[in-house]
């Protein structure tokens, strides 16, 4: 039976093991050594920085073929200067991406494609990644009724949330623009004092603060990439 591994696996050595088909998502492969493996038909979605295959460095090959990785390169920042700069930039990218949404029919927005999260399911969902690891432990706000968790964490006892909510994009679009204002306005005043903060993040413990704004950039980065993805098929179908 395939099983699933969480938590820290640094330094584990996989000798013999049999990885085919197997899904690595949310890793740390820093350092990471592969040998004698069978690399077929293998799909990798990461930041590459410094990557050699077969005694090739292939980092410069990639980067300058990936469109992705001018933002992708951004998503760690070290200074508050960076984080703002980050979070500028999602908002630009995300913004292009709402621009195409809305060109559709609102009912087209809420349509999945290949089993993925609608439009409107995936603002939901920035809407809690953002109350969960930013409003409500930093802010110390209540979650918006209208978020809506991953699917490995729909049984936690979320406080307020309403999985029964059918928001329009409108809706969904306007507490996605509230809670994005109120981490812009947070980003203003942090300070390198405060990244080592430790915060209660429900279901994921003690955190530093500097990780809880590295999640947040991460999902808009993620999710936006996502949604972009699959409103190409929308608009091919429309």
């Amino acid at each position: 039976m395939p099983e699933e591994f969480e938590g820290d696996l640094a330094g584990a050595v996989f000798w013999g093991a049999d990885l085919s088909g197997a899904r690595f998502r949310d890793v740390n492969l820093t350092g990471a050594r592969i040998s004698h493996a069978w690399l077929v038909d293998v799909d990798i979605d990461a930041l590459v920085d410094r990557v050699v295959i077969n005694g090739v460095d292939v980092t410069a090959y990639v980067n300058e073929r990936d469109p992705w990785y001018p933002l992708r390169a951004m998503l760690r920042p070290s200074t508050p200067e960076d984080m703002r700069a980050t979070w500028a930039a999602l908002e630009a990218e995300l913004a292009k991406t709402i621009t195409r949404a809305q060109a559709l029919p609102e009912s087209t927005l809420h349509e999945s494609v290949n089993d993925e999260w609608t439009f409107v399911q995936t603002l939901r969902h920035l809407v809690f990644a953002m109350d969960k690891w930013f409003t409500a432990p930093i802010l110390g706000e209540p979650f918006h009724p209208m978020g809506l968790p991953n699917t490995g964490s729909l049984d936690f006892p979320w406080p307020g949330l309403d999985l029964a909510l059918t928001p329009s994009v409108s809706q969904a679009l306007a507490v996605r623009a509230d809670r994005a204002a109120r981490f812009r306005d947070y980003l203003a005043s942090v300070s390198p004092a405060d990244f080592t903060q430790s915060i209660d993040v429900l279901e994921n413990g003690m955190n530093p603060l500097q990780e809880c704004i590295y999640t947040v950039l991460e999902e808009q980065f993620w999710h936006n990439r996502y949604a972009a993805r699959d409103l190409t098929q929308l608009e091919a179908a429309t």
